[in-house]
């Protein structure tokens, strides 16, 4: 079974930054994309970032800008790169991965999750 460890939260001030990084414990055959949703307290998870296989990026609109989705294929790696952070980025990031299946619905991996709280 596939594993996503993220790595790379913690605690910033406002307007500093943070990389997480998110490695998979294999190949992922029939990969669509990889992707970070957050969710914060009391709050659904929500889609942050995500990159496809053919290196397309898509952003939620509140990170546009701020955010940048970057991976490493050698090494099974999908990196976050958040600048600008604010209060209200404050969440549990989980790593996804999706993938293709024949005759079924795309199933997804999932990390377990790193706290990210931006405070002063």
């Amino acid at each position: 079974q596939v594993q996503l460890v993220e790595s790379g939260g913690g605690l910033v001030q406002p307007g500093g930054s943070l990389r997480l990084s998110c490695a998979a414990s294999e190949s992922i055959p029939s990969i669509i994309s990889m992707g970070w949703y957050r969710q914060a307290p009391g709050k659904e998870r929500e889609l942050v970032a995500q990159i496809t296989s053919g290196d397309s990026t898509n952003y939620a609109d509140s990170v546009k800008g701020r955010f940048t989705i970057s991976r490493d294929n050698a090494k099974m790696t999908v990196y976050l790169q958040m600048n600008s952070l604010l209060p209200e980025d404050t969440a549990v990031y989980y790593c996804n991965a999706r993938r293709r299946r024949l005759w079924a619905a795309p199933y997804d991996y999932w990390g377990q999750g790193t706290q990210v709280t931006v405070s002063s």
